[in-house]
């Protein structure tokens, strides 16, 4: 795990370019998945980062389009998990960035199988056309590690999530093939965006939180070295859990203090309402076309 940092951005504006649902009145397309747009300066440099590219490439390229943000600003991509709807086109999209050796930055298991059982079995993780080689063919260069991992100087990932809360858990029935093996998969490869900006505290981006979002916040914090959370920001796939893990969940995330917490995709309906019930004005759901500037 890499070594604690206390370097700070001075500003950073996340837009989402994808979400499940879109902005009253929005003239954007939404989709089942994420992606998320990091704007981060810092010492008079401006990097653009790309989390996650969710499951339709045209939909993402037109929505970037009618936004005005070429795709040939993005200087890298993270991959927060392996699932189609965060993975897939990724090599589309790279084509449509237009350079080479743009860092992808992932776990090193993110290629595995990944699959679920109900109603049948399906494959749900990276799908062809989006492999190792089409990513190096279509100008990415893969950086795929379970540390923490420095994308510029406060802006890091946090790696492979420990796992310390008694309450949270992956989510969903998942599997993969170990040796030969059909076994649970522990999504060990759910990796989170950590921001710290000065005076105001760090910025959490999740994917699908997989690892947990309270556990996600616990080691952010610790990467950090602050436990000042000044924004929460993503998914925290907690459409399927129950009443008292997401009333545990509120509740966590109350004790960390944060400004504000934006979530949406997999989160589900009854989490979003109890985080508002919890947060009231500090929450909002996270929509297609939010540009949220720090």
């Amino acid at each position: 795990m890499e070594k604690k940092t206390s370097d700070t951005l001075d500003t950073l504006t996340v837009t989402v370019i994808a979400e499940d649902s879109v902005m009253y009145e929005s003239p954007y397309l939404g989709q089942h998945g994420i992606s998320l747009l990091l704007r981060a300066e810092r010492g008079g440099l401006t990097s653009n980062i790309l989390v996650d590219v969710a499951q339709n490439p045209g939909a993402l390229l037109e929505n970037m389009e009618k936004m005005q943000i070429a795709p040939a600003c993005i200087d890298m991509i993270v991959l927060t998990h392996c699932h189609y709807d965060h993975t897939q086109g990724l090599a589309e999209i790279l084509r449509a960035i237009g350079k080479r050796d743009v860092p992808v930055i992932a776990h090193p298991d993110i290629f595995r199988p990944n699959f679920v059982t109900e109603p049948y079995l399906r494959h749900i993780g990276v799908m062809d056309g989006d492999k190792r080689e089409d990513i190096e063919k279509a100008g990415g260069v893969l950086y795929l590690t379970s540390d923490s991992i420095t994308l510029l100087p406060g802006l890091i990932t946090t790696g492979e999530v420990e796992r310390v809360t008694d309450f949270e858990e992956v989510g969903m029935p998942l599997f993969t093939i170990e040796n030969g093996h059909c076994t649970e998969d522990a999504m060990l490869d759910d990796i989170s965006v950590i921001a710290r900006l000065e005076d105001k505290g760090i910025v959490i981006i999740t994917g699908c939180s997989h690892a947990g979002i309270v556990n996600i916040c616990l080691q952010s914090m610790k990467l950090a070295g602050t436990k000042k959370v000044h924004r929460i920001i993503g998914g925290f796939h907690l459409v399927e859990a129950s009443d008292a893990r997401i009333q545990k969940t509120s509740q966590a995330l109350k004790k960390f203090g944060p400004d504000w917490i934006s979530s949406g995709h997999c989160t589900g309906f009854r989490a979003q309402a109890e985080f508002y019930r919890v947060f009231k004005e500090r929450f909002s759901p996270l929509q297609t076309g939010m540009v949220i500037e720090m």
